[in-house]
């Protein structure tokens, strides 16, 4: 069934999130009108013949905001289907946790959620790693990057190199990390195995579309790989001192990785490898949408945990 958008402006969101993120009711009905709008449907089904189901006694919506369909007789909510079902936690600290991921530059921890929504460690981290896959990119959809694409890596968390060592990644615990990112445009970083020269090639044909112009520093891993696309590959030579020549340079690809070890440093401290890629989702969820406002950048990712499930089971297998 194909996913109806509602825009939404930006104080329509900035007067609504408060009120969600303190009352149950507010923050239920609020994620309806995200997910369905005016047009509520069956998530089991897709029919619109559906009513809220009502406390017999009192008259008003029931406690577990159940939604029923007058054609498959299912009963159903707006967890159905998303990021968040199966999730005990109240509607109000998703809605919370949604906002402060979208309004965070450099991140929010689970640390922080916890203390600011009062519950365990255990639930918020719970909460942070379900939104941080809501907000993963659907690569087989995904369109390829295109124009100038600049590629770099880094390395994440761990220990130091150690001195002396001039090899790329030989002597360290840190996680190699890739970036391609399209001038003007997406960003598409995952954890890689090394940085060996057939594995950020193979990086590179799998997000960059073949006409694009690639650019790169003086890695001898990227060698040859212009052959392979119409633009070519250009360098800057970042030992000589070199880190602009005309419009060839990896700026923005080095930019996007200051951001991304700020939060790890400054807000998270430390980040496993087994879980690095989930982060690197959230800071590429930020990156993506930057030309959006703080609200519409929050109802895009509440729209994005639709069709989505976390199972810890395959997760990281799936996804890293």
């Amino acid at each position: 069934m194909e996913k109806k958008r509602h825009n939404l402006s930006k104080s329509d969101v900035i007067e609504q999130i408060p009120a969600a993120c303190s009352d149950e009711l507010t923050a239920v009905e609020f994620f309806e009108s995200q997910r369905w709008g005016a047009n509520p449907c069956c998530v089991k089904c897709g029919s619109v013949e559906v009513y809220k189901m009502a406390d017999a006694k009192t008259g008003e919506r029931n406690s577990r905001y159940l939604w029923r369909c007058r054609d498959c007789k299912e009963q159903y909510t707006v967890r159905i289907g998303t990021v968040y079902e199966e999730s005990r936690l109240p509607m109000r600290h998703w809605a919370y946790a949604f906002w402060r991921a979208c309004t965070s530059k450099k991140g929010v921890s689970a640390l922080e959620i916890q203390r600011h929504c009062q519950i365990s460690y255990k639930s918020a981290l719970f909460l942070m790693n379900r939104i941080r896959f809501a907000m993963a990119p659907d690569l087989p959809t995904a369109p390829p990057l295109e124009g100038i694409v600049e590629v770099d890596e880094t390395y994440v968390g761990g220990k130091p190199r150690i001195k002396g060592v001039s090899k790329r990644g030989r002597g360290t615990k840190k996680t190699p990390v890739f970036a391609a990112v399209e001038r003007g445009g997406s960003i598409r970083r995952h954890v890689v195995a090394d940085v060996t020269g057939r594995t950020l090639k193979a990086a590179i044909r799998n997000v960059v579309d073949p006409r694009a112009r690639i650019m790169s520093d003086e890695n001898s891993a990227y060698r040859g790989i212009g052959d392979e696309f119409d633009g070519g590959h250009e360098t800057v030579t970042h030992s000589a001192k070199e880190y602009a020549r005309g419009d060839v340079n990896t700026n923005t690809a080095e930019s996007s990785f200051a951001l991304v070890k700020r939060g790890i440093i400054g807000t998270y401290h430390n980040v496993s490898k087994e879980y690095l890629h989930r982060y690197l989702w959230q800071f590429d969820f930020v990156w993506n949408t930057r030309k959006m406002n703080d609200g519409e950048r929050t109802v895009e990712a509440i729209k994005s945990a639709e069709g989505k499930r976390l199972m810890y089971t395959s997760a990281v297998n799936n996804h890293a």
